[in-house]
């Protein structure tokens, strides 16, 4: 059986022929359902991977006729890809929910205030670095004036979701980083490679911190590094929400912004899965080349190998996983071969390193219950290992496991493994 033939004439949100043919690599033989978070959560069928492939399987073939009958159970996945990593199929099970996502929004936009504050949001403010800047200074402001207290006190803004709102830094931690081309300072051995620095969009404005400790650990370690001023967002959180329409254009200015560089680093676990796969999203030889040229900073400063001694950190610390790191682009050695070389770090494990944290993007917002009994349950693998800090490599990562240490009286640092590469001074 192939797609319906309503699909051809563009009126039943099926699938195209390429995601359908990969729905069928699914034997349903179940090895996916303990990795997935949401089953669970709920162990329901139509929670796990394999029931979403029969529904998404259904849908192309004409066996459902309403899209926004199965919509919500496809809303539920975090797509955090740990299903792929537990198919012994190689189901790319990724590519299918979010082509079959945005069939959906193609045929059906979703409605309503919710939907159009989404998708304002997504485009018109996360998209634009300028405009994201504003909004957090503009939130800053309201928290210098009491306005998050009153929003809670009042009700206006529920506790859950001010739990999860991260705290603004101040104006000097969320300045950009300046563009152009940086040298290693004075003294420092040179490597004579050039690498270009993905900026990204949130990560700016709430952990300015983490690309600052890029900067200082690329130049400190001899590489020159270009930051181009033309570079915008990378689009994941559009393709997640049915718009690869728009992602494309996000991502095509990326390419073109990176086209003299020749190697391409990215600090955000997310943002780093969404480019290595741009020649998917984009279907042409410019995205494939941008995708092999990019690289995670870890992956990269492991390959590479250190030249600067790290400053000395004594704590015991735990590493976890970003789904988008050691799923979507299978790495996992290199951040912890990395932090061994910390003086005095001592890397403890945890129960569930490689557990989606339930961030997702912005489904921790869409989804709260069950993005909070996603969150409880790692941090509680975090609480039981004993740490003194959490080190993870993506900034949704770091907010959620940081609101959820905070919501169990359980605090401790959550910091990016970069920021332990930084030399001593």
């Amino acid at each position: 059986m192939t797609p319906s033939s309503d699909h051809a004439r563009g009126t039943s949100p099926t699938l195209d022929v390429a995601a359908y043919a990969r729905s069928l690599d699914c034997v349903h033989c179940g090895l996916c359902l303990p990795t997935c978070p949401t089953w669970q959560v709920t162990t329901l069928e139509t929670e796990s991977p394999r029931g979403r492939v029969y529904l998404m399987r259904a849908l192309a073939e004409g066996r459902v006729a309403d899209a926004n009958a199965i919509r919500p159970f496809l809303d539920h996945c975090l797509d955090c890809r740990a299903c792929e990593t537990a198919c012994p199929s190689g189901v790319r099970y990724g590519e299918l929910l979010e082509s079959t996502r945005a069939a959906i929004e193609r045929a059906a936009p979703r409605r309503g205030l919710a939907a159009w504050l989404v998708r304002t949001l997504l485009w018109h403010v996360v998209a634009r670095q300028g405009r994201l800047r504003a909004a957090f200074a503009g939130l800053r402001a309201a928290e210098l004036l009491g306005l998050r207290w009153l929003a809670t006190r009042t009700r206006l803004l529920p506790a859950a979701m001010a739990a999860l709102a991260p705290r603004v830094p101040p104006g000097r931690e969320r300045r950009p980083l300046p563009t152009g081309l940086h040298q290693p300072p004075a003294g420092v051995a040179r490597r004579g490679v050039r690498v270009a620095l993905f900026t990204g969009c949130v990560m700016e404005p709430l952990f300015g911190r983490v690309h600052r400790a890029t900067l200082q650990v690329l130049l400190a370690n001899g590489f020159e590094v270009l930051v181009p001023a033309a570079q915008r967002c990378c689009g994941a959180l559009l393709v997640h929400s049915g718009r690869p329409d728009r992602a494309r254009e996000l991502a095509r200015a990326n390419v073109a912004a990176f086209a003299e560089a020749d190697i391409v680093v990215d600090n955000a676990a997310g943002c780093g899965c969404a480019m290595a796969e741009y020649g998917h999203l984009l279907g042409d030889a410019a995205g494939a080349a941008f995708a092999r040229k990019r690289r995670d900073i870890c992956t990269f400063l492991a390959q590479a190998g250190l030249s600067a001694e790290p400053a000395e950190c004594r704590a015991k610390a735990a590493y976890d996983d970003p789904c988008h790191l050691c799923h979507g682009q299978g790495i996992r050695r290199e951040p912890r071969e990395l932090l061994a070389r910390v003086p005095g770090l001592e890397i403890v494990p945890h129960a569930r390193p490689e557990e989606c944290c339930g961030s997702a993007g912005i489904y921790n917002l869409l989804q709260p219950d069950l993005a909070a009994a996603i969150g409880r349950r790692k941090a509680d693998s975090l609480v039981a290992a004993g740490v003194d800090l959490v080190l993870t490599g993506n900034p949704g990562c770091m907010l959620q496991i940081d609101s959820h240490l905070r919501r169990i009286g359980h605090q401790r640092p959550v910091r990016h493994p970069i920021e332990l590469l930084v030399p001593a001074r």
